[in-house]
This record gives C-alpha cells, structure tokens and sequence, in this order.
C-alpha cells in the first residue's frame, strides 16, 4: 500500500519516506524517542506509530501515545501498509509481518536478561521466524554484546551494527545540567540526593519492598537528604498510575520526589550522589556516570551471566531491609568501574541517524546530528506539610516527616502540622501549628487557632514576606524575621527556647526575634 492510498491528507507536503515506529509498551516509547528526533524533523520523512500488542504492559500505550498528538495504526492497517523503514525498542510480537526494514534498538542497558534460558534479544526466538531473521538491522550498544549474539545467534552477526547508546549519551550530555537537575528536584548543594530506582516484576526492588521507600523519608533528615524515586513504566502501567500515586501518596507526604513514569529519570542519574537500585538499566547507568550504587534487590538467575548488568550485581553492595538505613547510605562509596555501556560514547545520535537514512535511501541532513540533554524536571519538590522538628541548644535543626511518628517517631521533636491538607489525626496531635498563606489578622487566627487546639501550645503565621508572628496560648507573640521557608522551625523553637541561630543541614540562618505588644485575637 503506497503512501497516497494509506493517508492522502499527508500530501499538503510532498513527503518522499514513510517511517513506522513500533511501539511494544510506554517504556519502548521512550527508548524510541531519544532517536527520533534524528529524522522527525526532516519535511522528507513523516512518522507513524503503531502499537504491536504483545507485551503484557499494553495497557495505556495507545492512550500515551496519541496524548503526545501522535498519528497511531492500528496493527492490522499497520502490517497491511507498505513503509520504507520500521523502527522497534523491543522484540516480540509478530515483527515479521511488516513489509519494510526494520530496525531493531537496545530495549534498555544493552542484552542482560534471560528468559526461558535465552538472552533477550540477542538469541534465536526473538531474532528468527522460520529460520528467516526478523530485523533488517540490529543495534548493539558495545562490541561485548557482538560476542554474545555471535555465540547464541551467529545467523545474526551480518545485520548487527555497534552503533552505542542514546540513552546513556543523554546523560552524559546532561552532566554540565547536574546543579540545574539538583535545582528542579529540590536538592540543595549540600543535601545528599538519593535516587530509588526498581524496574518492574515480583522480584524488583519495589515488587520485593514497596515500603522502603517510606522508611527511607521516615530515617533521613529532611534537611541532610533529599529521595527521588523512579519506577519502571511498567509498574505505573501495568498497575495503573491512579494506583501508584495512591500507593506512594504517604512518600509523596513524607517529601519524596516521586518522578513521573516516563520522564525525570535521566535528570534524576546526573544529578544523584547516591542510588539505591536493583538488577534495571537505571542502576547500570548510575554506575556507568560513577554514582555508588547500593542493591535493595540482586536476583542473579534473572540475567545472562557474562552481562554487565549481571557483574554489576556480582560486585555491588547489598542493602540490608533490616538494618537502619541511615548508617547503610553513610558508608556507601562502592563505584562500579565500567565502560560496558557503550563502546562509542557521544555518537550514538551520528550514528544511528547514518544508518536510517541509509536505510530509507535519503542523504542525510547537512546539519550535524544532535544529542539532546533531557530537560530539566517539573515535579513537586517541595517539603512536607507536616513535620517533627527539633532544636538544639547551638540551633541545630533535626527535620522529618510527620510520618516518622508511625514507626515511632525520633526523640527530642515536637510536631508541626501545616494548615496545608491536614488530618484530624495530625491536627489532634499537633504541638505547634503554622499558617503559611496570607491572614488578614494573623493575631486573631492564632487566637482561634490555639482555643480550638487544646493540646496544641504553639501557633506561627506568616505576617509578610519575611516576616513571621508566633504566639502562644498565654496570649505572647513574638516576631520573627528571616526566611520563609522556615515556617515550621518558627513554629517549633519557642518548645526548646529561643534562638537566633539555625544550623539546617549545611545551611546556617541567622534571625532576629522580637517581642510584640499586645495578646491574641480574643
């Protein structure tokens, strides 16, 4: 079926190839979409999409798709249809039934994992079909990869190509942006920023422990660290995202980034000194980038053993669930010396985009092929809404999320529940409550405040920028000017006397407390 009779709208441009991106699930997507804007932008070329349907992690891929404004084949037009080059992130399906050229990519950190006994990807039930190969071309990311695919599919070894790992470029190229990266996920310069990373299955690190992640927000200090977590697309598919925002609501609570299931995760390795990971491609790339890796989860049996990702397992620390967690992460500086990730760093981009070309029988662009930094995140970074606060006797400030009270709480705090969403059961609890938004008259808010809040002793509102009222219930107010993202220790400071110098962290604050006439609002 030519191009005129699939679509004849398309003729408003004089369009001379038909590319067709194959699609297995959102995580495949995304793979394609650090090469596709390699050739999307040549007016010669126009890209369609279609989704195979042989993953268990369909769900949601159409819908993903056609929201990004994508033009999307169902696979029976699709298989039906005559294009000049199809392009896949994945195998399985039946990829044989398309009528053009087809280029298969690295699903992820290049071949490691086994199934049925074979490396997927690099062995003959994904490679062949009736003895006949699948793809016209098959993209390796390093010349190890050569050497496993000449022992397991030698048939294969003609159409291979070493082209390297756009995925990976992407970080590299992303390297400079790490303090801007820091910046939108809310990590100071002096906070330490731990990414969790789990791909998907019963045997990842969220499928094994989905509640360390809390555990982590509930031991660290809030102004020591800051968590970041990214979970396989999979899992937010094949669960649902609505379940997973429900699932990791009280870490979403308790101050931890919770990255979207398709983009952030690349920012997210630039900028980490540390991750707590499992046997997935984001482990390896934090590795590959010189981040110490930690493994909450190492199942060996799952990956081919002569792959990196395997010796990774081999040679990285294991986290201990049981263990505190704090100590674990303090001590971890174990680095992974690889160059396994790409045998041609840098040029992935140049290199896959000769190949398409040469394939769609086109001259390649005049201008240079371009590897793009992945932008910076926009995720909710901001601190939780309610806190355990405790000050020392030189100002120095221990913060953690409310949380923390589950599991026992942390000694020497006092609790300070924001206006913001609170609980009843937050509220009843609460040593100290704060008002961030503008009151008209802070005095008779804290007024009220305190009488409805028998056990509260303490209230803090801000009166303008820089400048904060806390009173408490014998009806003193004292003013408090410094900045405004200390509401909660204004709050807090008066239960452990008063002080004009904070430590937080690595930052030190220094405010003026003054005393104010007159009581409050009656």
């Amino acid at each position: 079926m030519p191009i005129e009779s699939l679509a004849p709208a398309w003729r408003t441009v004089p369009v001379e190839r038909l590319v067709l991106a194959v699609v297995h699930n959102v995580t495949a997507a995304t793979r394609l979409l650090d090469v596709l804007p390699l050739w999307t932008d040549d007016t010669r070329v126009q890209t369609v999409f279609t989704c195979v349907g042989s993953s268990a992690f369909t769900s949601g891929t159409v819908e993903w798709l056609t929201g990004q404004g994508m033009t999307v084949l169902d696979w029976a037009d699709a298989v039906g249809a005559e294009f000049d080059l199809a392009i896949a992130a994945s195998h399985g399906g039946p990829l044989h039934e398309l009528r053009a050229p087809l280029i298969v990519l690295p699903h992820g950190m290049g071949y490691n994992k086994l199934l049925a006994d074979h490396v997927f990807g690099l062995s003959p039930p994904w490679l062949l079909h009736e003895g006949e190969l699948i793809p016209s071309v098959l993209v390796l990311s390093h010349s190890e990869q050569l050497d496993r695919l000449r022992a397991a599919c030698p048939e294969a070894t003609g159409i291979a190509v070493v082209a390297g790992d756009p995925t990976y470029d992407r970080i590299l190229a992303g390297a400079p942006l790490r303090a801007t990266y820091r910046e939108a996920l809310g990590a100071a310069h002096d906070q330490r920023l731990v990414l969790v990373s789990s791909t998907w299955g019963e045997r990842s690190l969220f499928g094994r422990d989905p509640g360390l992640v809390l555990r982590l927000a509930t031991e660290l200090p809030l102004d020591e660290y800051r968590i970041v977590v990214a979970l396989h697309p999979n899992i937010w598919f094949g669960h649902s995202p609505w379940q997973l925002r429900r699932w990791l609501a009280a870490c979403s609570a308790a101050g931890v980034t919770v990255l979207p299931p398709v983009r952030g995760w690349q920012a997210a390795v630039a900028a980490a000194d540390l991750t707590i990971g499992d046997h997935s491609s984001v482990s390896f790339y934090s590795a590959a980038t010189g981040t110490p890796v930690l493994l909450a989860s190492a199942p060996h049996d799952t990956l081919d053993p002569a792959s990196p990702i395997a010796a990774l397992l081999r040679a990285a620390p294991l986290l201990d669930p049981a263990a505190p967690l704090r100590p674990q992460l303090d001590a971890a500086a174990y680095r992974h010396d690889t160059d396994l990730a790409t045998s041609v760093p840098g040029e992935a981009a140049a290199l896959i985009r000769t190949l398409v070309y040469k394939e769609i029988g086109l001259t390649e662009p005049e201008t240079p092929a371009v590897t793009l930094a992945a932008a910076p995140p926009v995720v909710d970074s901001a601190l939780p809404a309610h806190q355990l606060v405790g000050v020392g006797a030189d100002g120095t400030v221990r913060r953690f999320p409310a949380e923390a009270l589950r599991s026992g709480g942390v000694p020497e705090t006092v609790l300070v529940v924001s206006t913001d969403e609170p609980s009843r059961e937050w509220l009843q609890a609460a040593d100290s409550v704060v008002h961030s938004g503008p009151l008209a008259d802070p005095g008779a808010w804290m007024g009220a405040t305190l009488r409805s809040l028998p056990g509260c002793r303490y209230a803090a509102a801000k009166q303008e920028p820089g400048r904060w009222l806390v009173g408490d219930r014998a009806g003193r107010i004292v003013r408090v000017h410094g900045p405004d993202d200390l509401g909660h220790v204004y709050a807090a400071f008066q239960h452990f006397g008063p002080t004009t110098r904070f430590t937080l962290g690595g930052r030190t604050v220094t405010c003026s407390v003054e005393e104010t006439p007159g009581l409050l609002g009656e």
